[in-house]
């Protein structure tokens, strides 16, 4: 998979090329991507006419018309699945609406359901699903698909991945590779396994939903840590006196920045619940929300900050559904974060909002399979089946 891998980050070298790259004869090359172009992982495409003389060498590219990708965000309320090509084209997408904390049985069987039904839908274009992801709301194992803590969910310990694997046993996706991880973590994968000109690296993907979450890469690495909670910077506490967290602890960042904290309590005793009210608030301009957004904003720039200090990115993309806030939200941050930078004297590094929007963790999901599969001698082992 190293030819893969490498012309997923470097699309359209050639055979010698590749073989330069990667340290092996062109002979070899040659027969390894003949291999790869049958099996429905690579294509050649047609060399541009210029005018030289000589033959062109001939392009080499991720075939993005034979394979398919399913991934799935399990998040509060909802469930998002979508179907990608290997180069992140997103082919069809199905979403579930669920209780904001479900029972977890009832939520596997229901996100089981809703990836055999997306693969239904799109089995007569002749594709195959090569791997499936699945992006949660908390720390993952990611070796043995065990979700360690959801507290928006209030799930604990639960192993999400044998369960899956068990309830898709009786259907066509039974053989796929799974993989599961962090929200954050799967978003930051997709935007830099499909989102080759702006990658970045490192680059850290921040998630603002009803929690706060961060996925971060490395020298083309995911950073999940020891026990896989790398990455909750929902839990980094910004004031130590501040507001409680659905953690219990006090003043952490989620508590600070997420939906509670740009949700208001009103004199009357009505409180701001959703996002959607939150918008319709900031809409009629009402004066309580946009300076709760706003002081939830500057500590978002202040999240940001901590961040640059500790992986000094090349860029940062903000997505969930706080970004769709728009300037009352983001500017605030951008312009406290800038100020840090000015202080010391730095350029404030790249930010920018994630172009998924609101699948970008279902997308990130089918990243992380492609991702995994290009990698196999450094990445976890797929959820393995019968475990249940």
């Amino acid at each position: 998979m190293a030819l893969v891998r490498h012309l997923c980050v470097n699309p359209a070298l050639s055979r010698a090329d590749l073989a330069t790259a990667v340290g092996l004869t062109k002979s070899t090359v040659s027969m390894l991507v003949r291999e790869l172009i049958d099996e429905g992982w690579l294509q050649e495409r047609e060399v541009v006419v210029t005018g030289d003389r000589g033959r062109r060498p001939t392009p080499l590219f991720i075939d993005p018309t034979r394979m398919l990708l399913l991934g799935a965000e399990v998040g509060v309320g909802v469930i998002r699945i979508v179907a990608t090509s290997l180069t992140g084209d997103v082919l069809a997408t199905h979403q579930i609406e669920m209780d904001a904390r479900p029972a977890a049985p009832e939520a596997i069987r229901q996100l089981a359901q809703g990836l055999s039904q997306l693969h239904q839908q799109l089995q007569g274009e002749g594709r195959q699903v090569i791997g499936i992801g699945v992006g949660l709301p908390g720390g993952v194992d990611e070796a043995t698909g065990v979700l360690r803590f959801a507290p928006n969910l209030g799930w604990r310990d639960l192993a999400i991945g044998p369960l899956l694997a068990a309830e898709l046993a009786s259907t066509a996706l039974n053989a796929v590779p799974l993989y599961l991880q962090n929200e954050a973590d799967v978003a930051a994968v997709g935007e830099m396994e499909f989102n080759a000109t702006e990658r970045g690296d490192p680059l850290i993907y921040v998630s603002i939903n009803e929690g706060v979450g961060a996925g971060v890469i490395v020298d083309d690495r995911l950073l999940t840590g020891h026990r896989g909670f790398a990455g909750e910077v929902g839990h980094i506490v910004l004031q130590i006196d501040g507001p409680r967290c659905s953690c219990g602890r006090l003043g952490c960042a989620e508590a600070l920045i997420g939906l509670s904290a740009m949700s208001p309590t009103r004199a009357e005793g009505s409180q701001t619940r959703t996002m959607t009210e939150l918008k319709q608030r900031l809409q009629v301009r009402d004066t309580l929300t946009i300076a709760a957004v706003h002081r939830a904003g500057n500590y978002l720039g202040v999240l940001l900050h901590n961040l640059c200090a500790a992986y000094d990115p090349a860029c940062i993309v903000l997505g969930g559904t706080g970004v769709t806030l728009g300037d009352d939200f983001t500017e605030p941050a951008l312009q406290t974060l800038a100020g840090y930078a000015e202080a010391a004297k730095l350029p404030p590094p790249n930010v920018r909002i994630s172009r998924f929007g609101a699948d970008a963790v279902a997308v990130g999901a089918a990243a992380l399979a492609r991702y995994r599969l290009t990698r196999p001698l450094i990445a976890p082992n797929a959820v393995a089946r019968g475990q249940a």
